[in-house]
């Protein structure tokens, strides 16, 4: 099932999100319609907060990014890239910061650079409640980094200068007024 997407400015997207309990939830189930409406909106990654559940879930495929490069121009890191993250938590994050130019499905329009660390190492479960801790590099760790933002109350936003911040103030206020075109479902604040 094809969710919506919560917009910048609903208040579930700046709550650190809560732990799932094993048993409480179908996190299948709910994984699956995370993809679908993932996928229906052309996203990378996708988190709880943005289908408006406070809860530590994340989806990922950057398998897409590399689709149209060729093969000595594919980031390693992407290959076979496509996974849940339950409850996860950043071990550690390591190496030089990079710049790269983000977007976010709940902040359409809107694209910035922004720096993060090059690697990570995180714990988290998968669907069927198997523990892993593993480390990543490159788009594959950018990726996680923001989605891990998202369950954390954070955006990308939050990682640009005041300057740049009060440029954008007009469009984030249309986006939270529901004054914005896209090719998917949103949900806007009341």
């Amino acid at each position: 099932m094809i969710l919506p997407i919560v917009a910048y400015g609903d208040p579930v997207l700046r709550k650190r999100a809560k732990d799932i309990e094993k048993g409480n939830l179908d996190v299948k189930k709910l994984t699956e319609d995370m993809f679908e409406t993932m996928y229906a909106s052309s996203g990378i990654g996708l988190a709880a907060p943005q289908i408006g559940q406070s809860i530590r879930l994340f989806v990922v495929d950057g398998t897409p990014l590399n689709e149209d490069e060729p093969e000595e121009e594919q980031d390693p890191s992407l290959q076979g890239f496509k996974k849940v993250f339950v409850n996860p938590e950043v071990i550690d994050e390591d190496g030089d910061e990079w710049a790269f130019e983000e977007g976010c499905l709940s902040i359409p329009g809107i694209r910035a650079e922004v720096y993060r660390p090059e690697r990570l190492r995180i714990r988290y479960f998968d669907v069927d409640w198997n523990e892993h801790v593993e480390e990543y590099d490159g788009m594959a760790a950018r990726i996680i980094q923001h989605e891990y933002d998202h369950i954390e109350g954070k955006l990308f936003t939050d990682y640009l200068s005041p300057l740049k911040r009060q440029l954008l103030k007009k469009k984030l206020a249309d986006i939270t007024k529901g004054n914005v075109k896209v090719d998917y479902r949103m949900r806007f604040p009341k």
